[in-house]
């Protein structure tokens, strides 16, 4: 243990400059072995030790963030709200800049025209059925794929990606749903979609199997010869024996709530330290 012990003597002209300005007969202790002893005073001084007042700081800080991460979860719970609705705006023509503009139209439901180019199809597995209800089925959610699809878009004069929707994993070869792959001219309404981080324990994406873990506009682009553009087609594109469209999730990560009962626990776990330390301080009195 590591111990300072300084005695300020009043009538010594030295005091003011080599030791810190203390009252009469103070002994002040500094040890790195307890925290709860950082300044003592002498049991002829009055009121609990004023050292061990700046240790309010930790229960009050973390008070004050546990009420701030309230705000931020409701200010995400809003923002979900918010994209959720934007989803189910009537759609739009697809803009002939969006390219540059896709970040204000993300979640934005557009309409295009043109055709699939099934041959360049990409697979982005594993993933399940989204049907917009949190509704458990026996047995677990049935693994399978999403089918991103090119797509040349006459509006743009450009291939682009569509995310057909999910298919179940029997079902993955495009020769197992051949009355699915739509042929000709057809008109598509389609949510914008932008780039997603890779998940935590999520596989990495691998384009010579034609693996895809997460959605890497750019580089799924790269592979299927398009522009990086991509787009989840919705629920009224689906046809029989085609992929089930409308599979646009609205995910943010929101672990604000969590953060909430670790700061206000933080709060009034260093709280109850505080007040045991001055009672015993006031015991020592």
């Amino acid at each position: 243990m590591w111990r300072l012990s300084c005695l300020v003597r009043v009538a010594r002209p030295w005091a003011a400059t080599r030791s810190p300005v203390l009252k009469c007969g103070v002994r002040t202790t500094l040890c790195a072995r307890s925290f709860s002893s950082t300044i003592a005073k002498s049991p002829g001084s009055k009121g609990h030790s004023k050292g061990q007042l700046w240790l309010l700081i930790i229960p009050a800080t973390t008070f004050c963030l546990g009420t701030w991460q309230i705000y931020r979860l409701q200010w995400k719970i809003d923002l979900i709200e918010k994209l959720e609705k934007k989803t189910k705006r009537s759609p739009v023509p697809i803009p002939t800049d969006i390219a540059e503009r896709l970040e204000d139209y993300e979640y934005r439901r557009v309409r295009l025209h043109g055709h699939f180019d099934h041959s360049k199809e990409l697979h982005m597995w594993p993933r399940t059925l989204y049907t917009g209800e949190a509704t458990p089925t026996r047995g677990g959610p049935e693994p399978g794929a999403y089918i991103v699809t090119p797509f040349f878009c006459e509006e743009l004069g450009r291939f682009v990606l569509i995310n057909r929707g999910w298919v179940p994993k029997r079902r993955m070869a495009p020769s197992s749903r051949a009355h699915g792959q739509v042929e000709g001219r057809v008109s598509l309404t389609a949510v914008v979609r932008t780039d997603e981080s890779r998940p935590s324990f999520s596989p990495k994406n691998d384009p010579p199997a034609n693996r895809w873990g997460y959605r890497n506009v750019t580089e799924m682009a790269t592979c299927a010869d398009t522009a990086p553009i991509f787009l989840d087609a919705d629920s009224t594109t689906t046809v029989r024996d085609g992929p089930i469209g409308g599979q646009t999730r609205v995910i943010l990560r929101n672990e604000h709530l969590q953060y909430v009962f670790t700061w206000y626990a933080l709060s009034l776990f260093t709280g109850y330290m505080f007040y045991q330390l001055w009672r015993k301080s006031k015991r020592r009195r």
